[in-house]
């Protein structure tokens, strides 16, 4: 009878240390827009509690990123910071889903600096302001967003001396926290984060003075191949509420009014 109920014991105890069979061994590999860089901590948190399935975040410009996976990098996911890449990906058969906009983000001009932002534009011409960051709007959406409030202000031409260009988000924020840039141009998500919240001033762009930045997200073939159920499960959580309600902490608007 010990022996019966030692074996059952064990049985028992190797199950509950097995992982579950629906899942990958491997982590969900999520390729993500760097405005979603400190929202994506808080989503991969609730994700990983609520499903226990492992995600490995890797942050870039939405075109890097894009330009990867066409490479063959193994991204299951890819949350861009508009729908022209998840679109491309789909255009080149790398797309296992339509690509679907998850959220809206907003452009904001941030600085730690004591420097007065009720003026805009107008205070971007004065001697005040040495650099300006951006992300490069080839690659970067935000970047692209922060050329046409330029564009539509009309200072695009006149401002090309004090124009810093970082490969992405993540860049800009270091410009304007080591000083290199006196302000920049990021996403509301990033000084809404409890990582920068607090730290110098900000504040939001006129949103006609741009086209409105649409969060496209997309499973790649290569998740539909290899983590076909955990990206699948991403993807569903994305859209819950409770994904929303992360999404909103971190300034993203979910429907366009």
């Amino acid at each position: 009878m010990r022996v019966v109920l030692l074996l059952l014991f064990s049985t028992m105890w190797w199950s509950a240390c097995q992982p579950n069979a629906n899942t990958s061994s491997k982590p969900l590999q999520i390729a993500v827009a760097a405005n979603m860089q400190f929202a994506m901590e808080a989503l991969e948190a609730a994700f990983e509690a609520k499903h226990g399935i492992v995600v490995n975040v890797v942050i870039g410009s939405s075109g890097k990123l894009a330009a990867q996976i066409k490479q063959g990098a193994p991204y299951d996911l890819l949350l861009s910071a508009n729908m022209k890449y998840p679109n491309y990906l789909q255009a080149e058969g790398l797309a296992a889903t339509p690509p679907e906009v998850y959220a809206f983000g907003e452009l904001v001009l941030w600085t730690t600096l004591d420097i007065p932002l009720d003026s805009l534009p107008q205070v971007l011409s004065t001697p005040i302001i040495k650099k300006i960051g951006l992300a490069n709007p080839r690659n970067a959406p935000y970047g692209e967003a922060a050329k046409q409030y330029l564009r539509t202000k009309g200072q695009w031409n006149t401002l090309q001396d004090k124009l810093v260009f970082g490969e992405n988000i993540a860049q800009v924020n270091q410009y304007v926290l080591s000083g290199a840039c006196t302000l920049g141009f990021t996403a509301k998500s990033v000084v809404l984060s409890p990582n920068m919240r607090g730290r110098g001033r900000w504040v939001s762009l006129s949103a006609n003075a741009y086209t409105p930045i649409a969060q496209g997200v997309v499973q790649t073939t290569y998740g539909a191949a290899e983590h076909a159920l955990e990206s699948a499960t991403f993807l569903q959580f994305l859209k819950s509420e409770e994904a929303k309600v992360i999404l909103e902490q971190y300034g993203y608007t979910i429907n366009l009014q």
